[in-house]
């Protein structure tokens, strides 16, 4: 409880977003979105300075941030990873990369959130989207082949810079929201001290290059004000499994759900124009703090429909998604000869790129009717497994696609809103061991280099929530989350009872989640 508590002192600073003076709703362009203020195009002096580019800089802050972060695992942490010396480096590049065993949560988001830092070395010393991926990649080789002793990882070099962009253009952008030079006193000091919190490297480049003192005439934005929306809900969630007696816990939650730019804008081809970010955090014993993290960015898109009551774009996205639960409660070891993980599920897809469309149709003045699809292929996915262990590993690597839908509906000029969701998810394992390796053949006594098990495995997410308006911009919002994992394993035996047996198990784990939140639009 105390670590939420201090996630939500975290987020305060994001309060300086909602100025009251300029709060407003643009019913033409955006409508029944609380915007936290009002759309201005960016000044053409910030363009211009931002756009700057500082090379040495950009790239100074990468190495840096990695000598601080190998200097505090050696001499803080004492990790063994970091007693690193020529003979590691060398034998780092002799032995090449491999799949490594870390939690999910770090090779899942950690990772992909240091990959964010190099990203915005470069966002924050004026390289675009494009090229501040440069520096993604450059600063995740640079830890993997010099920074640990630890074999280079073939997940991490793939995760950390295509999730660190994802991530680290919804920090930038974020942050840029917060950013006014025209401000002074406690109100500059809370803007900047809320940058850092949002974005740690610009909020660094920015003491560096002085830009965090300096007053100005324009806000200092790179991108304006555009749209953007920031809904914060605190409540409580419950989890309970649907497959057998394995308990039900609840607990204290908070939701951030951030929604920048104009979903129908004309033909675009700036990357992250518009986004969705979603973030859920909890107190719920056994239960991990972070439980999801969800970002659609866009990349390019084409208007197809732009008439008085519909509009439509279809376009390319990317996409980052980060589930995850423990156990609810532990089964009895000796009750069966076999049971299937009592995880009811992980998931995490860093890498993930593909098509959608969105649509928009207003009937009726007072209703609206929004809905998405998007197909993607997932480059790199980790999926829970009911058999691999290694290390803090319990998950397999894989490749595959998703099918992601959903529909909104809002009525009475907002009073009530009704949303449904699905999130289907493809995983394939194509580099897995079977049920007859042989262990002891390898140095430790476990797989090394490994996927994981050999097979294929579904997940699916469907959500529900309906949401009314108790005055303002207050809201209460409760909704049901159902969750669903089957995995199909080639080439392993298993005893269920004393007169069943299986050579290809097909396992699954379900969990339904419920909540109810009060909502504030900022």
């Amino acid at each position: 409880m105390q670590r939420l508590l201090s996630y939500i002192l975290l987020l305060i600073p994001l309060l300086a977003l909602a100025d009251e003076s300029r709060a407003y709703d643009d019913s033409t362009a955006q409508p029944y979105r609380h915007l936290v203020a009002k759309v201005t195009p960016p000044d053409s002096a910030d363009e211009s300075r931002l756009a700057h580019k500082a090379f040495w800089r950009a790239s100074a802050e990468t190495v840096g941030m990695n000598l601080s972060l190998w200097a505090f695992d050696r001499y803080i942490q004492k990790g063994h990873f970091a007693y690193i010396s020529w003979g590691t480096i060398k034998e780092n590049f002799r032995h090449g990369f491999e799949w490594d065993n870390d939690h999910l949560s770090t090779n899942m988001f950690a990772h992909p959130y240091n990959g964010s830092i190099f990203y915005n070395a470069g966002r924050s010393n004026g390289f675009n989207f494009w090229q501040s991926e440069l520096f993604a990649i450059g600063g995740s080789a640079m830890w993997e082949m010099f920074m640990e002793c630890e074999y280079p990882s073939t997940n991490d070099i793939i995760a950390t810079p295509i999730g660190g962009a994802a991530l680290g253009e919804v920090l930038y952008r974020t942050s840029d929201v917060v950013i006014d030079d025209r401000t002074y006193g406690f109100e500059r000091l809370g803007r900047e001290l809320a940058t850092f919190i949002i974005n740690p490297m610009r909020g660094f480049t920015r003491i560096v290059t002085g830009r965090a003192w300096q007053h100005r005439q324009t806000s200092g934005r790179r991108f304006g004000t555009p749209p953007v929306s920031i809904e914060l809900s605190a409540g409580a969630r419950l989890l309970t499994m649907r497959n057998d007696d394995n308990g039900t816990r609840a607990g204290a939650a908070l939701e951030i759900d951030i929604e920048y730019g104009d979903k129908f804008a004309e033909s675009t081809k700036t990357p992250y124009d518009f986004f969705s970010f979603k973030m859920g955090l909890q107190g719920i014993k056994t239960q991990p703090l972070l439980s999801h993290v969800e970002i659609t960015g866009r990349l390019l898109s084409k208007e197809i429909i732009d008439r008085n009551n519909i509009q439509a774009s279809i376009g390319m996205y990317q996409h980052f998604d980060y589930f995850d639960s423990d156990t609810i409660k532990r089964r009895d070891p000796d009750s069966k000869p076999f049971w299937p993980c009592v995880v009811p599920y992980k998931l995490g897809t860093p890498a993930s790129v593909g098509a959608g469309a969105m649509a928009r149709y207003r009937p009726l003045k007072g209703f609206v009717v929004d809905g998405y699809i998007h197909a993607n292929g997932v480059i790199l996915a980790g999926i829970l497994t009911d058999f691999y262990r290694d290390y803090h590993r319990n998950y397999n690597w894989g490749s595959g696609f998703s099918i992601k839908a959903g529909i909104n509906s809002s009525l009475f000029d907002n009073k009530l809103t009704v949303s449904i969701s699905d999130q289907f998810y493809h995983i394939y394992t194509w580099n897995g061991y079977d049920s007859n390796f042989d262990w002891s053949t390898t140095p430790d006594g476990g797989p090394v280099n490994i996927q994981g098990d050999r097979s294929k495995a579904f997940f699916n997410h469907f959500s529900t929530s309906v949401k009314y308006r108790l005055t303002g911009r207050l809201y209460i919002n409760a909704g049901i989350d159902l969750y669903h994992r089957q995995t199909n394993y080639y080439g392993q035996t298993i005893r269920f009872d004393s007169n069943s047996w299986t050579n290809t198990p097909i396992l699954y784990s379900s969990q339904l989640g419920a909540h109810i939140m009060l909502s504030y639009s900022l």
